[in-house]
């Protein structure tokens, strides 16, 4: 970026953080008693310019640098915001750029819009209760019917599940097919008839953030509800998936980046055997060692941002920075709490919702375990 660009995003950085600050942080605790964050969070994100930030300006967007995106991403994350950093990622970075780099124009004039303004809420229904990381086993299926497209399935974990307006549905169009040849995505607008959402799931962290149920009993949609080409879908998620992994690379770096910040800050003031904690060797040493290990990800992440920036970054470099960085979240989040003793198991300080909210990075967008499968298909071949 130029020097004017560098000026912008400081002052969109400047901005998040106000507003996370003013708006937000007071209010977070209540919210995850709630366990959702309020609707109308959406509408004054989108008042703020915090919504789909990099869509281009023919859809009602600023067409922002790539890096502005993922700022938005950061900051909630560094703030221990987490369950919104999670909703506005599948919104902005997920849902819309679906339909922004797949969709037909008129489609894009039709959500794109309400997306940015807030007045549209997007969720992908991907995940299956039998099938989980497994896009082969899915078992949601469109039938062709005259004009139309009749859905019928179910979807589980679906973020933005109780708010969203619009969902992007994955399902089988051609059963004769394998799925990576014969499934296909369909815009479903919340109200339409048969569509159904289903319980607001418990989870053990990421509270104000919505995850539910989704079911879908013989819902019609036009044949112009179809996103991308007929069978095509197991293509567009696969083109997708990238954008996808880096945001969860890039929350993890800065959620790291927020609880170390947030340890050191502690460890100053708490006392043991008449001398701030931060004092003993152990724990400065163990400070250090998570530190360089948060320093490295940066590098790697943001190494990663420029790749993908220039169309450059490939599916083993974006794997192995989702299976890093979450692995480094995790250990970071366990080992801060460690260094706050019995305090850290508290639910009032704040790092353990850092620790529970952590564990969820290395399982959704793809578990560790599918990264390594992937980097090492790459490696191996």
């Amino acid at each position: 970026m130029d020097d004017t660009q560098d000026q912008e995003l400081t002052l969109f950085r400047d901005m998040l953080e106000r507003f996370i600050q003013e708006r937000v942080e007071s209010a977070y605790a209540d919210w995850e008693a709630a366990g959702l964050f309020p609707r109308e969070l959406w509408h004054e994100l989108g008042e703020q310019g915090f919504l789909a930030v990099d869509i281009g300006q023919e859809q009602g967007g600023f067409g922002a640098d790539f890096r502005f995106a993922m700022a938005v991403v950061e900051a909630f994350s560094r703030a221990n915001c987490n369950a919104i950093a999670t909703s506005l990622a599948v919104h902005s970075d997920i849902v819309a750029h679906y339909l922004y780099n797949h969709g037909s124009e008129q489609q894009k004039q039709a959500y794109l819009p309400g997306m940015i303004s807030g007045a549209c809420v997007g969720a992908i229904a991907m995940t299956e209760p039998a099938a989980g990381s497994d896009l082969q086993g899915i078992k949601t299926t469109a039938r062709a019917d005259g004009d139309d497209y009749v859905i019928n399935g179910s979807k589980t974990f679906i973020t933005n599940g109780q708010h969203c307006d619009l969902v992007i549905v994955v399902a089988r169009t051609n059963l004769d097919a394998r799925a990576s040849r014969g499934i296909s995505l369909f815009l479903v607008d919340a109200k339409s008839q048969g569509f159904r959402r289903g319980r607001n799931l418990a989870k053990i962290g990421l509270h104000a953030s919505d995850t539910s149920e989704l079911f879908f009993d013989e819902v019609r949609v036009p044949a112009s509800a179809l996103l991308g080409p007929l069978d095509g879908g197991f293509g567009m998620l696969m083109d997708e998936l990238a954008r996808e992994r880096l945001s969860l690379a890039v929350g993890a770096v800065a959620a790291a980046e927020g609880v170390l910040a947030q340890t050191a800050a502690y460890i100053k003031e708490r006392q043991a055997f008449g001398q701030p904690i931060g004092a003993f060797q152990h724990i400065r040493y163990r400070m250090a060692e998570m530190a360089t290990d948060v320093r490295a990800q940066r590098a790697f992440v943001d190494e990663c941002c420029r790749a993908f920036a220039a169309g450059t970054l490939d599916v083993a470099t974006v794997s192995m920075a989702k299976l890093s960085t979450t692995e480094m979240q995790n250990r970071v989040a366990d080992g801060c709490l460690q260094l706050h003793g019995g305090y850290g198991y508290m639910s009032e300080y704040g790092v353990s919702r850092a620790f529970t909210d952590a564990r969820v990075q290395r399982i959704y967008g793809g578990t560790s375990e599918i990264m390594k499968e992937l980097i090492s298909r790459e490696i191996l071949q």
